[in-house]
């Protein structure tokens, strides 16, 4: 757990989803005895830049069906910005209720494939909540799976929640970059969005716990923009939050950080109305995912107890997407689901429309249940 993967130094030269790098760790019995390898391929960033990129393979057990197993890219939520937070580090994936998704993909009888996303058990640091940078590493995983194993079936899927509900709907914009695999469809639960009124929002909530991801959004802002000093956590905040900051970038989400508790939002966000607003500005920009139209059919799936990303903003991010043009966004929220609960509530329908555009037979399905948020 932790370590940084190996990545040749200099890195040479390759396409969007060229392997760099593959280690089968055979069949799992946490997921389905899924076969499982863990995965190195060439990705590139928002500034068209080649990087390299981990992330995980998954195949259903015994031979592939006719035509192939369809693939669906998962794009997960937040985990954090270490190295140690990438979930193909992880047994579970991450996060128990992402090992509960994958599982249901994998019986359902998709290959599942699961980028890290740029930084994230790579060298540098993670982008987090760069659009561009996530929705290519979603997609170049499709490619490289492709190259790696015999048996995938010419459509995929993009799906995400939450941080990865946003890698999905930027992954619609990089589609074309798989070839002969089509992208069928997305679906993106919970995305996140609204980021220009992000560390607005955190530093008026008074809600402690919510200072880690204004904490991840500014690191990986500074890391997309590494030349410009502004933008380093140590000109932004006063050496006490920045401390507090680096402790925090150091951990990964398992719940809410003890080192957050008490602490008060509006003295660890030291940021003027004029810093807050410009800010914003350059992480929306990066990140809102309704800036664009959609390229393929969309499922939206919301949570109405969500308090971490609230309905309002998904139904905002739906009206949008509509209002620009994309082909077809159906949207399903769920009373009483949060952040997490969501997940395994809205399971069923999420086979169900990954089959009406391509996926497998939609067999018996039960919701199941997520943990809590």
């Amino acid at each position: 757990m932790g370590r940084t993967y190996q990545v040749p130094d200099p890195l040479p030269a390759g396409a969007p989803g060229a392997l760099i790098a593959a280690t089968g760790h055979g069949p799992d019995a946490r997921l389905e005895g899924a076969r499982r390898w863990t995965v190195l391929y060439h990705s590139t960033n928002t500034h068209g830049a080649d990087v390299p990129v981990s992330g995980t393979v998954l195949l259903p057990p015994g031979p592939a069906p006719k035509g192939g197993w369809p693939v669906v890219s998962w794009a997960h939520g937040t985990t954090g910005v270490a190295d140690a937070c990438a979930p193909s580090q992880w047994p579970n994936m991450g996060s128990d209720s992402f090992a509960q998704e994958l599982r249901a993909l994998l019986r359902a009888g998709y290959a599942v494939t699961a980028s890290d996303y740029l930084g994230l058990g790579t060298p540098g640091v993670h982008t987090y909540l760069v659009g561009a940078d996530e929705g290519n590493a979603v997609a170049d995983i499709v490619t490289a799976a492709r190259r790696l194993v015999p048996g995938l079936g010419t459509v995929w899927f993009a799906v995400g929640h939450s941080q990865g509900g946003q890698a999905a709907l930027f992954a619609t914009h990089a589609g074309r970059r798989t070839g002969a695999q089509h992208l069928g469809a997305v679906v993106a639960i919970a995305p996140a969005s609204h980021l220009e009124s992000m560390l607005a929002g955190v530093k008026a909530s008074h809600v402690p716990s919510e200072l880690s991801f204004a904490f991840y959004s500014l690191a990986g802002l500074a890391a997309t923009d590494p030349a410009d000093p502004s933008l380093h956590l140590r000109s932004l905040l006063e050496p006490a939050a920045a401390a507090t900051a680096s402790r925090v970038l150091a951990d990964c989400v398992t719940g809410s950080d003890p080192v957050l508790n008490g602490l008060d939002t509006e003295r660890m966000l030291p940021l003027s109305v004029d810093q807050l607003r410009r800010l914003g500005a350059r992480m929306g920009a990066y990140g809102d995912p309704d800036r664009s139209a959609v390229t393929v059919p969309a499922l939206v799936i919301q949570g109405e107890a969500d308090e971490d990303v609230p309905r309002a903003w998904t139904d905002a991010v739906v009206a949008h997407l509509r209002r620009l043009g994309s082909p077809a966004v159906l949207y399903r929220t769920y009373p009483g689901a949060g952040h997490n609960q969501v997940l395994g509530q809205s399971v069923c329908d999420l086979l169900a429309f990954l089959h009406t555009h391509g996926g497998t037979g939609l067999g018996a399905c039960t919701p199941s249940r997520s943990s809590a948020r």
